[in-house]
């Protein structure tokens, strides 16, 4: 179940209690985030600098790859942008992330996140919800797949 919806507020930041609420049914497909693998910022220290197979395109075609790959913590990031539009400021008390990294990310691809709320359990005023979430490229290759759990909790008059 797909549904059309805001995940920002006015001036582009993500609503601050996010778009899930206590009346999110198992199910829901989560809007994911698109991004190109930029050689630009596989090269910054933050994201792998320490290891050319990151930035080094001659380095990398010399070690077998046929591009330098992102490091597993730019899926993340993106899987973690993601839950936060939707989760706002819920996705940062709390939360447990379980990713498996099973595709390289090449310099120059396009890949997109997806979720899918898988359960949804009650828990203390509110729910945990558990999802199945992923990074699949332009070719729908899996490259990234794994479990995020977060509390909601109900909004209390």
């Amino acid at each position: 179940m797909k549904e059309t919806m805001t995940l920002v507020a006015n001036g582009g930041a993500p609503h601050v209690n996010g778009v899930i609420t206590g009346d999110t049914p198992e199910g829901y497909e989560l809007v994911g985030v698109s991004k190109r693998a930029s050689i630009q910022l596989m090269g910054s220290r933050l994201w792998g600098r320490f290891n050319p197979n990151h930035w080094d395109t001659v380095f990398a075609n010399e070690t077998g790859l046929r591009a330098p790959i992102q490091t597993g913590e730019m899926s993340t990031a993106y899987i973690c942008e993601m839950c936060v539009y939707h989760f706002g400021h819920r996705f940062f008390r709390g939360t447990r992330l379980q990713l498996n990294y099973v595709g390289s990310i090449h310099a120059g691809e396009t890949v997109t996140t997806g979720g899918v709320v898988r359960e949804k359990l009650p828990k203390g005023l509110g729910f945990r919800f558990v999802l199945d979430v992923w990074v699949k490229n332009e070719e729908g290759e899996l490259k990234t797949v794994g479990v995020v759990e977060v509390d909601v909790d109900v909004d209390l008059p």
